[in-house]
């Protein structure tokens, strides 16, 4: 610390302290999921032993065959490191480049599932290939995930919480965006009253707010029936039930947030494009947008978990055959349960989080960004 002034210097045994504390906060925190995920690899005998390192190891994995050898780990842990590496540095210049027509949020989706399809083709599918069978010294084996997604077609589920998500995300955003400029840009006392009741709002219970729009999703075929005749169709049951519930749980929130960032940004940056010709929407659109991406980036990623996370509203008002991806995994405690159905949950659990990682990868720049403009006004 050359730059610090000493008095500003921590001592070091407050250095030491922090950096203890935090590392302990980062084990205990990490600690599930690295186990869920070794979990998720062991047959059922392993996953459930006694003796951690029979877990870790796999003996009996390894008896039948299925395992890695030290080759297989070194080259998996060097294509995660690429992925990463590729993912923090690469991927967003890219997606800046190649985005259509200035569309950075197309490029994003784009972008984004090309690199995770790449990802899930290079990993599971060319490596175990090129390496071959070799000599394994730990014990790993697929199967549970083979179960999951093709036996048990949970990629239905993905699809379905994509599509919730998605929408969620999409219909936040895009109605926060727009709140949230224009109470920003408000002088009035009602601006300031109506974020109060957005906030009451949110803290409602959601069984409340399901509760209120139950009799509305289960009604909808008759009061869509005069416009759409005998085949209007019922809402309950269907994501579009899910996205309206979670659109009204999350908006509050979305409002205030991008309230406090467009708040960050100088109300001369308006000013000089009103001056220039420009419209309010088109100062929005054109000035003041292109600021507030590292915003509207954080914003989308909270949204995306609330909707992604979700189980109350998705179990009650979505039947099986559209349901999403968390309350899917209960349904493996819901019949007779095995070793095998909660080796099969706990690798369904791993499935979900994978993503997580990959948007926070992805986005950290954005993220970190858009959390500091937040918490500062300039």
């Amino acid at each position: 610390m050359p730059d610090t002034p000493r008095a500003m210097r921590q001592p070091v045994p407050l250095r030491l302290g922090s950096a203890a504390f935090l590392a302990f906060w980062c084990l205990i925190a990490s600690f599930p999921i690295f186990w869920i995920a070794v979990m998720s690899f062991k047959a059922p005998v392993d996953a459930f032993a006694a003796n951690p390192l029979d877990v870790i190891l796999g003996p009996a994995t390894r008896a039948a065959g299925q395992g890695l050898s030290i080759l297989d780990i070194a080259a998996g842990l060097a294509v995660l490191y690429l992925t990463v590496r590729f993912a923090m540095r690469w991927l967003p210049d890219r997606v800046a480049a190649w985005s259509p027509g200035g569309q950075v949020w197309a490029g994003w989706i784009i972008g984004g599932l090309a690199y995770g399809l790449a990802f899930v083709v290079v990993f599971l599918g060319v490596l175990p290939v090129v390496l071959g069978a070799l000599n394994p010294v730990l014990g790993l084996t697929t199967v549970h995930y083979h179960s999951v997604w093709v036996e048990n077609e949970f990629y239905r589920n993905f699809l379905n919480s994509l599509l919730v998500t998605t929408g969620v995300v999409t219909v936040s955003l895009t109605v926060g965006t727009l709140a949230g400029y224009g109470l920003a840009r408000s002088g009035s006392n009602l601006a300031f009253w109506l974020l109060i009741v957005a906030l009451v709002f949110r803290a409602l219970p959601h069984s409340v707010l399901v509760a209120g729009y139950l009799p509305v999703f289960i009604n909808s075929a008759e009061w869509l029936r005069p416009i759409l005749g005998d085949n209007a169709p019922t809402l309950y049951g269907q994501p579009l039930a899910v996205i309206a519930v979670l659109v009204s749980i999350n908006q509050p929130f979305t409002i205030w947030m991008l309230r406090s960032f467009f708040q960050n940004i100088p109300a001369e940056l308006d000013e000089a494009a009103r001056v220039d010709g420009c419209t309010h929407f088109q100062a929005f659109r054109w000035v003041i947008m292109p600021v507030m991406w590292p915003g509207v980036i954080t914003t989308g990623l909270f949204s995306f978990l609330l909707a992604y996370n979700d189980f109350l509203v998705t179990s009650l008002l979505l039947d099986a055959t559209n349901q999403t991806m968390v309350p899917a995994i209960a349904g493996y405690f819901n019949r007779e349960t095995t070793t095998t159905d909660q080796v099969e949950a706990v690798a369904a659990a791993v499935s979900i989080t994978a993503p997580l990682f990959l948007l926070v990868m992805i986005f950290q720049r954005q993220i970190v960004s858009g959390l500091t403009a937040g918490a500062v006004k300039g």
